[in-house]
């Protein structure tokens, strides 16, 4: 067995290893998601921050076209095309055994660490119906007096880190037990953007340079939660619900373009969680101001998403976190209702804005 024989397998089996043992969520809080990562984060995200593009395009594009360059050359030199057939398709899965490997170090080990609500006071019995319906008109008040102080104030470059936000996500991570800072990253878009919007993705954390890429056509009152979003997963918060509830504590504790952002999207998330019969109410209660941001957001979403690429990307996207051991999949996303009422973190309008000061 020759030498690069030994090494492709001991890649395959290692990755095989790390995709299948069990590994106690006790153990990566502490080791990677507490001791590894945060350093590495940092280093990472600091240096793709000096970078106006996405590097994750540069991987994208360089390894492909590279990828294709060296088969091209080894079909063209050889005539022996099944044994070269057998070599290329051992390479690549050695490569994307590589690759899962690389994915887990620098991020993906995140998906195990211990989940937020055994971490945090969470009292499931405030999780009920009532205190949903509570929770979304308690949105409805906030996004009605938030709404004029909201629009009143912009932050023009989408490509720079908003401080304010920036120092609103740092308190944030505390808030949920982060003991080691994280460095935000600039908001970037990417060639990905070509499926972003027809698959109705908002945004994406890079696991591979730790950079924060966005959809091109988010509404500025969108803007900033997504962000925010994105960051949590910079924080370790894998798990989508978690980040959400990352997302939606920064931007409660931001200013009032970013607590208006932060209750626009739970307002959406409450209004799914309490009876179809109570949402009329709910909405009607709504200013003008506020229903036609909601309107905004669903005519974009009417005319960037396509429903086939939309459900196709998701299917997928489902799979692949319960490959990470997320059992919810994306239902996870919908969790962020369940933290947000269970904790009650965010939910004191007084508090949100003295943060804010």
């Amino acid at each position: 067995m020759s030498r690069s024989t030994v090494w492709i397998l001991s890649i395959v089996v290692a990755a095989c290893a790390a995709a299948l043992l069990p590994l106690p969520p006790g153990v990566i809080e502490r080791w990677y998601s507490g001791g590894v990562y945060p350093p590495t984060q940092r280093i990472v995200t600091s240096m793709s921050n000096l970078f106006p593009f996405a590097l994750l395009d540069v991987l994208l594009v360089g390894g492909i076209v590279g990828w294709i360059a060296v088969a091209a050359r080894d079909f063209r030199q050889s005539r022996r095309r099944l044994q070269t057939l057998g070599r290329w398709a051992i390479r690549t899965l050695a490569a994307v055994a590589a690759l899962y490997l690389v994915f887990l170090v620098m991020w993906g080990l995140n998906y195990r660490r211990v989940p937020l609500d055994r971490k945090l006071h969470f009292d499931a019995s405030a999780v009920t119906a009532t205190s949903a319906r509570d929770a979304a008109q308690l949105a409805v008040s906030r996004l009605n007096a938030l709404f004029a102080e909201a629009h009143a104030r912009t932050f023009d470059d989408a490509g720079a880190i908003d401080p304010l936000l920036a120092r609103a996500f740092e308190g944030a991570t505390k808030q949920l037990g982060a003991t080691a800072t994280t460095v935000p990253a600039r908001p970037k878009r990417t060639l990905l953007d070509v499926y972003f919007r027809p698959a109705g993705v908002s945004g994406m954390t890079d696991p591979f340079f730790l950079e924060t890429l966005t959809e091109s056509d988010l509404l500025p009152v969108e803007r900033p939660f997504v962000v925010a979003h994105e960051w949590s997963h910079l924080a370790g918060f894998a798990d989508e619900g978690e980040a959400n509830f990352g997302g939606w504590l920064t931007c409660a504790r931001g200013d009032a373009a970013a607590q208006y952002s932060g209750w626009l999207f739970l307002f959406g998330e409450l209004a799914n969680a309490v009876p179809r019969d109570a949402r009329p109410t709910l909405i009607a209660r709504l200013d003008r101001g506020p229903r036609d941001d909601l309107r905004a957001i669903a005519a974009r979403v009417a005319r960037d998403v396509k429903p086939q690429v939309s459900d196709a990307g998701w299917r997928v996207y489902d799979h692949y976190l319960k490959a990470n051991r997320v059992e919810a999949g994306t239902a996870s996303y919908a969790q962020v209702v369940r933290l947000v009422l269970g904790t009650g973190l965010g939910l004191s309008a007084d508090q949100s804005a003295s943060q804010a000061r």
